[in-house]
This record gives C-alpha cells, structure tokens and sequence, in this order.
C-alpha cells in the first residue's frame, strides 16, 4: 500500500509541475490539489479548510485592505509625487525611487507599493524621454526588497511568523524580521542603484533606449473604415506613406470577420473594413480622426454616442478578472460600453483579433469608453492604470485618519495590546467607517488567488508535516551538508528556498518551507529561529524570472522585458542578499 508520505509527494510534484507550466491559475492548482488530498485521504476531512481561517490567511487578506486604505487617502502617492523629478539624472531618479519603494514596502504590501509608483515613474521615464524599461526593474526589485524589513511586508513573512507560533507558541513580532530585513534591503538597494540597472539589457544607449520606448508603447489595434472616411477606394499600400508620416504601421486588413492573409497589401478598402494598426496611443487616436476612421462600438453601442471619450493604459496583473479571457468573453463593450482598442504584449504581433485574443499577466491594455466609467471599468477588470493619478479625486483631507490609525494599530501591535489581526481589523473598521476605502472596494482589494491559494496550501502542508515527509526532506539536507557546519545547512536551505521561490509562488515556498527549516533545527540541535528567518528572506527574494512575484509579472508588460531579462540583473543580487543575510540572521538570531 503506498504510504500518505509518498502520495503527499506525488501530489505536490504534480502541483509543482502544474505551477512550472503556467497554464492554469496557481489557486486553482492549489485549491484542486486541496480537494484531491482529501478524496486520497491525507488530509483529514474535519481539518480540510482549517488554512482559510488561519492567522496567516486573515492577516493577508486585512493588510491588503489597509494597503488599499493609504493609497485612497492620498497620504502615500503625495510623499511620492514630491520626491519625483523627471529633470534628475537616471541614476539619481532610481535612486530615489528605489529608496521610496522600500520604504513604502516596509509599511504596506510590497505588490501595492508598486502599483501606486509605477505610473509616477512611467510618467518620469516620458517626460524625461528615457526607456522605462531602465527604471521599472530596479523599481519592482527595490519593492521587494523593501518588504523584508517588517511583518507585513510580503507575505512569506506573515506565514513564518505564524509558523512559529503554531510550533513554538510565540509568533516573531512586527519588527523582528527589521536588523536582518534592512541590512539585506540596503544592500540591494545599493546594488540596484549603482550597478544593477546597468545590466538591464537593450538600453545601453540613448538610441537604443527611444526604440524601445517607442516599442513598449505600441499597440496593435483594429478601427472601422466608416462611410465618409477618406481610405475607402484606396488600397492597403496606399496608406504607407500617411501611416510613416503619423508612426502608424498599417499590419493587416479585416473584412466580415475573416483576415486577409499576409498585409493585403493590394487589396482595396471598403466601407465597414477594419484596419489593424500598430502604434502608441496618441497616434493612433490622431490617425483615426485624420482619416475619418471609427473605434468598434461607437457606432453599436449607444451609450458611446454624445459621450465624453477618453483612452486608458492599463496593465494586467496576475489574477484579474480578464487574464485568461477575451474581451468579448467578459462582454466589455456590451455590458460596459469599453472598447478593447488595442493589446501590446512586449512588441508582439497577433494574428488573432484583438477582441479575441487572451489576455495574459503582463499585457498592456488600451482601452476606450466614456471618461466617467471609465477608471470604474478598468478597476473592474482588475487592471492597474499607467498614467500618472490625478491627485484632486484621492482623499487627501483623510490621509491624517488613514495614518493615524494605521501607526497607531501597528504601535498596540507591536506592544502587546492587541494581536495583530485584531489590530488591523480595527483599522480597516476606521477607514471603511470614514469612507477612506469604500464598501465596494472591500473585497476588490483582496487578492482572492492568494487566499485561496493559502487557505489551500497550508492543510496540505501540515499533511506533509504529520506523515514525516518535511523530516524526510530535512534529513537529506543535513545529511548533504553532513560535516560543514550548521552554518552551511542554513546557506543551502536559503539557496534551496531562493531557487524554488524563482519558479513557484512564494506563498507556496514558504508553506512547504517553514516546517523543513524547524525539522532541520531539530536535527542539528539549534534553535529554528535563524532556519525561519533564512526561509523569509529567500522565499521573498524571487529575482530570476517574471513569475517568481507577482511584482515582476507587473512590470513584464510595460517594460518590454522578456523573460530572460530578470536574471540578468537578478542573479548578483540574489547572491548579494544570500551574503549579507547569512552573517547578520546568525549575529541577531544566534544558533
């Protein structure tokens, strides 16, 4: 009879497996693999959902909340706003705003931080005339970095410190994870502003750079050849010259559904045709009204009609509503009154249509619809707009209810008053209260795929933890390292983590990696505060690939990276931090 060890393993390799492939959404993967342990029966049926309400899971789900609540205050975005200068050097500019992002990270979600700086510093990289592919790297690294400084931070942190509780019955408090989070945040930090940017490949020169600026802003989109528009008559290559003069490349032609193959470039325009174009934004708005062109759905949708237009740049973080569907599937222009204008995937073409095409984490949406809605709508969708915010329409009379609060919850915290859950609980009553986050924008705020991940992931993880299968796995790193010094198990579990960290979810890392790290100080006879606090970091610090944290898959899309990019830059200061971390962990938390 197999053992509930072995099909524990076989069940999380399959997991891994599925989450490697990046097909299927990882809190799918985990919910299914929840759903499947309990039919094999290693998870106990009583215990099964028992993660959805663990400390862990509650204390993510309200630090989202509060995170949503100081960007709605404007508190944040306004320290951001005057500390950005697009007239600074490039390495002054990353400098400030790695240091920004840290800090904002250490105070709220690292992945909020972000969304909140990455259109002040898209609207630098503009105005400057410079690539933001050389400023949002360095950005979304510095965001991360930033979150290892404090509990809620990331959440590898809020998961060890609840996995000592469970195992020792004192959690690691509020600033427990700052000596070694600092040390190893500074250290990055530094090694993004001097050196690490540098790295970034396809930007070493002022040329390069606008090209690839000009590339990431592209968009390749459909309009309408309506009945008084000056193309009809023409052939496709009659409009190359006006498509140079205008920085519009005329890609393909549509008519009743069906595209002509290759550019059609001999074929005549009709009325009712639809043209595919690649361009930025502004030009493809100025080509449609220099050639009487018409956006799908002003002409369907009467909403549309007599309306004030507006365009919106969105990007598609991982688990919106619409990544994994088309426009047409969540009924966008039908239901909402918004045309999918255009998609840019880092300067890919699509041969499918863009109302068609599925949308993926990363992409950049131009979207059209009535300018009341149409922030609403992008909301909706899950997307996070690129143009800088206007500041008029945040709270800013709140921001002291916001701040205050919030200091005042994470001072009760940090004293012993009140638990922490009980503590931002309490601040998320405040801002609702004062209406600083609005009742809609509760369950919004929340990153479902992360919930159900955990709430997933964490009874399969104590199964793991009862049959013996982290001992198991423990074993075999002592044993590995067997002669070299605890000192050495404890770098190579950080290595073990770090790696795993690159290709999974960090949230699944940490839940798999807590237990082993508290068997593995058993073994050794030390104490398992250095091996948990070895797994915070690395299980944070995911810098090789685009999915390793949702913070690299956000940036993917606007900064034109591809996917062997991140290492590049990634690879050094993984092994900077490794470095820095191992002494100052064994020097705070000794053995």
């Amino acid at each position: 009879m197999i053992s509930d060890q072995m099909m524990l393993f076989s069940l999380l390799g399959t997991v891994f497996a599925l989450l490697i492939w990046g097909k299927i959404r990882y809190d799918l993967i985990a919910f299914g693999a929840l759903i499947t342990a309990i039919i094999i029966g290693v998870v106990p049926q009583e215990n099964a959902f028992d993660g959805f309400g663990h400390h862990a899971t509650i204390i993510i789900a309200l630090v989202l909340i509060v995170s949503r609540g100081l960007s709605n205050s404007g508190a944040i975005e306004l320290i951001a706003k005057y500390v950005v200068d697009a007239g600074r050097s490039l390495f002054f500019h990353i400098s400030i705003m790695s240091a920004v992002a840290a800090g904002l990270s250490a105070i709220m979600n690292n992945v909020a931080a972000l969304a909140l700086l990455m259109p002040i510093d898209m609207q630098a990289a503009a105005k400057a005339k410079r690539s933001p592919a050389l400023t949002l790297m360095p950005l979304s690294f510095a965001s991360i970095l930033g979150g290892l400084i404090t509990l809620i931070g990331t959440p590898p942190n809020i998961i060890i410190a609840s996995f000592r509780e469970q195992a020792f019955g004192q959690p690691f408090g509020m600033f427990d994870f700052s000596p070694v989070g600092i040390v190893a945040a500074v250290a990055g930090v530094l090694f993004v502003t001097l050196v690490g940017w540098r790295l970034i490949p396809n930007v070493t020169s002022d040329q390069g750079a606008a090209r690839e600026l000009f590339q990431i802003q592209e968009y390749v989109a459909e309009v309408r050849v309506g009945a008084k528009s000056s193309v009809i008559g023409k052939k496709v290559r009659d409009l190359d010259a006006d498509g140079e003069d205008a920085d519009v490349a005329i890609i393909g032609l549509v008519r009743r559904g069906k595209r002509f193959p290759g550019h059609a470039r001999r074929e005549g325009i009709k009325q009712g045709d639809l043209l595919v174009i690649q361009a930025n934004a502004t030009n493809i708005d100025a080509f449609v009204g220099g050639h009487g062109l018409e956006y799908i759905g002003s002409e369907k949708h009467d909403s549309l009609i007599g309306e004030d237009l507006s365009l919106i740049e969105i990007v598609i973080p991982e688990g919106a509503r619409i990544e994994g569907r088309t426009a047409l599937g969540v009924r966008l222009l039908y239901r909402h009154g918004v045309t999918l204008l255009g998609v840019s995937r880092r300067g890919k073409s699509f041969r499918d249509r863009v109302r068609k095409l599925t949308i993926q984490a990363g992409d950049v949406l131009l979207l059209l619809g009535p300018t009341e809605r149409l922030a609403d709508i992008a909301i909706w969708l899950g997307g996070l707009p690129l143009q800088e915010r206007d500041l008029q329409v945040i709270q800013r009379n709140k921001a002291g209810v916001a701040v205050g609060a919030f200091v005042l919850a994470i001072a009760a915290a940090s004293v012993g008053i009140l638990h922490l859950p009980v503590a931002l609980a309490i601040v998320c009553i405040i801002m609702v209260g004062f209406n600083i986050v609005p009742v809609r924008e509760i369950y919004s705020a929340i990153e479902w795929p992360v919930i159900v991940l955990l709430g997933a992931m964490i009874p399969i993880g104590s199964a793991l933890e009862a049959s013996g299968g982290t001992a198991l796995i423990a074993q075999s790193i002592v044993s590995f390292s067997e002669g070299y010094g605890a000192m050495i198990v404890l770098t190579l579990l950080m290595v073990v983590t770090m790696t795993l960290s690159d290709v999974l979810n960090n949230t699944a890392t940490t839940i798999i990696a807590a237990p082993i790290a508290i068997d593995i100080a058993n073994r050794l006879g030390v104490s398992a505060d250095p091996f948990l606090m070895a797994v915070a970091v690395a299980a944070s610090c995911a810098f090789l690939t685009p999915i390793g944290h949702k913070n690299n898959t956000l940036i993917m899309g606007p900064g034109g990276y591809g996917f062997g990019d991140y290492w590049r830059m990634g690879l050094p200061l993984e092994i900077i931090v490794i470095a820095v971390s191992i002494p100052m962990i064994i020097w705070v938390w000794p053995l």
